[in-house]
């Protein structure tokens, strides 16, 4: 049975691409989050991929296999269950973890046609995931064309390294040429500050890798929505 749509708070979907899954969360976006689900489509063009849940409601946990040759097929088995679920007008907002930000990008911010375009470019750094981001990102526009959609970029935590950190690995005659150093997983490793902060009893504005995506949208919703170039 679908949520009441009069009473239900905002929602927010987001989503991790990788290069052979979409792990995915929803929360309820109110004075707090609270994740009411999360799940994944993994072994993307293998055999025997498979779309799982757990969620609050009973009907929300499952393991099942699903025909996912590719990126486009999974997502699109993903919105039609979250569209069956919920219904089409359930979803706040999505938000994105995007692996590579560039020089450019490394604040979460919103999608813009401009940022996919940049991201195009940018795919040569990271083949196996760019792309499949970039897809999964078009295939949410398609779908709700109106939806507000969040970047936060995985880079982002190395994007202030101090100056000999980001340049000690780089032979020096290749610093003139603009070449310099990023790291990955930087929300994990954000995640990995917070929770040891948390454990030291020191206050912290960070979260996890999927809250981290999903708390960033509200200072977005301003900003120009994404358009097809």
């Amino acid at each position: 049975m679908k949520d009441d749509l009069h009473i239900r708070p905002a929602r927010v979907l987001t989503i991790n691409g990788g290069s052979s899954s979409i792990k995915f969360a929803l929360f309820e976006a109110g004075d707090s989050l609270r994740q009411i689900l999360k799940g994944a489509i993994e072994r993307i063009g293998l055999p025997e991929a498979t779309f799982q849940a757990k969620g609050l409601k009973p009907e929300d946990n499952f393991s099942r296999a699903v025909a996912a040759p590719d990126h486009a097929v999974a997502v699109r088995a993903l919105m039609d269950w979250i569209e069956e679920r919920s219904g089409r007008e359930a979803l706040t907002a999505v938000g994105h973890r995007v692996v590579h930000g560039g020089p450019k990008y490394s604040e979460p911010q919103r999608i813009t046609a401009e940022m996919v375009e940049e991201l195009r470019r940018l795919s040569p750094f990271d083949p196996e995931h760019l792309p499949e981001e970039i897809l999964l990102v078009a295939a949410f526009h398609r779908r709700f064309p109106d939806l507000p959609q969040v970047a936060c970029f995985d880079t982002a935590f190395h994007h202030d390294l101090p100056r000999v950190a980001q340049l000690l690995p780089i032979p020096r005659r290749y610093e003139a040429q603009g070449v310099r150093r990023y790291g990955f997983h930087g929300l994990s490793y954000a995640f990995l500050m917070s929770e040891l902060a948390r454990l030291a009893g020191v206050e912290t504005g960070s979260s996890s890798p999927i809250s981290a995506t999903a708390r960033a949208w509200p200072r977005c919703m301003t900003a120009n929505p994404w358009t097809q170039a």
